[in-house]
C-alpha cells in the first residue's frame, strides 16, 4: 500500500525523536561511569609519574585509596599565586580540570590559564616528597601530554608519564615506553645559576652519556621529540613563578585541596 508523504514525514520525525531520546538516555547513564574512568586514568598517571609501583597490579579501588592518602593538589596562576575560582566564579579543583580543554582555551592567553599542581606527600604526612606538573602539547600528528614528577628540591626529575593520541607506533609512540621514560629520571630542570634549561631530547638515538639537561632521542621520531621538548620547556616556564616561590618559602605556595572531598565544580574550559 502506498504511503502518503505526510505519513512518511511523521513516521521519520517520530523515529528520530525516539532514537534521539534513547541515545541521550544512554549518554546520561554512561557519563558517570566515563567520568569515573577518566578520574582513575588521570590519578594512575599522576601516581605513575612519581611512584610506578603504587599502581602496578593494583585494583581501581586500591589506586584511588592510595591517591587519597598520598596526594594533595592546588591550582595557581602564572604568577604562582593561588587561583581559587575561574572567570565565571566556579571553584577550581585540580582534579576536575580537563587538561586538554584548559590548554587549548588559553593557548593565546597563557597568563589567564589555571595551572594545576599535585603534591605527593611523605608517608608520615610531614611534608611534600615530590611535585607533579601536568602539561599538554603537540606531537607529529596530534596532541601529546605528560605528568612530570620533580623531587622536593624542585629541580630533579623523579619520573614522567607521557601520553599521545596518534604518534607513529614504534617511533614517536615510544614516548610512553618505560625505557624511554627512564631516561628522564635524575635529570635537572635548572642549571647552577638557577636558569631554566628544562630537559631536552637530542636528535637521534646514539646511547651516549649526556649532561644533566639532555637525554637520548628517538630514532625516526625527530618531530615528536621536538614537540615533547617544546611542551616541557613551555610548561616549566609557566610554572616557573610557582617553583621559585615554593623554593624560597620552603612550603607549597597556595592552599592545598584535599582530593577526597567531592566538590560540585565545573570544568575549567567548557
Amino acid at each position: 500500500m502506498q504511503r502518503s508523504n505526510l505519513y512518511i514525514v511523521v513516521f521519520s520525525a517520530i523515529l528520530t525523536i525516539v532514537l534521539g531520546g534513547l541515545l541521550s538516555g544512554t549518554s546520561v547513564v554512561l557519563k558517570p561511569l566515563q567520568d569515573k574512568q577518566v578520574e582513575l586514568d588521570t590519578k594512575k598517571k599522576i601516581l605513575g609519574a612519581v611512584d610506578p609501583s603504587s599502581v602496578e597490579g593494583k585494583t581501581p579501588d586500591e589506586i584511588l585509596a592510595y591517591y587519597k592518602k598520598r596526594v594533595t593538589s592546588t591550582v595557581v596562576d602564572i604568577n604562582g599565586e593561588p587561583m581559587e575560582t575561574d572567570a565565571k566564579g566556579n571553584k577550581l579543583v585540580a582534579e576536575k580540570i580537563d587538561f586538554q580543554k584548559n590548554h587549548n582555551k588559553f593557548k593565546k592567553d597563557v597568563e589567564a590559564r589555571p595551572y594545576p599542581v599535585f603534591m605527593y606527600m611523605k608517608e608520615d604526612g610531614s611534608g611534600v616528597e615530590a611535585y607533579i606538573f601536568p602539561m599538554f602539547g603537540a606531537g607529529l600528528w596530534d596532541w601529546i601530554s605528560g605528568f612530570v614528577a620533580v623531587d622536593s628540591d624542585l629541580n630533579t626529575v623523579r619520573g614522567v608519564a607521557f601520553d599521545h593520541k596518534s604518534e607513529t607506533p614504534g617511533l614517536g609512540a615510544r614516548i610512553t615506553d618505560e625505557p624511554v621514560k627512564a631516561r628522564f629520571v635524575g635529570k635537572k630542570l635548572y642549571d647552577a645559576s638557577g636558569t631554566l634549561q628544562s630537559v631536552s631530547m637530542v636528535k637521534g638515538e646514539k646511547g651516549e652519556p649526556l649532561d644533566d639537561h639532555h637525554i637520548d632521542g628517538l630514532s625516526g621520531a625527530t618531530l615528536t621529540g621536538k614537540g615533547l621538548n617544546a611542551m616541557l620547556k613551555d610548561y616549566f616556564g609557566y610554572y616557573g613563578s610557582y617553583i621559585e616561590k615554593t623554593k624560597n618559602s620552603k612550603e607549597p605556595v597556595a592552599e592545598v585541596v584535599e582530593p577526597a572531598i567531592e566538590e560540585e565544580a565545573e570544568e575549567t574550559a567548557e
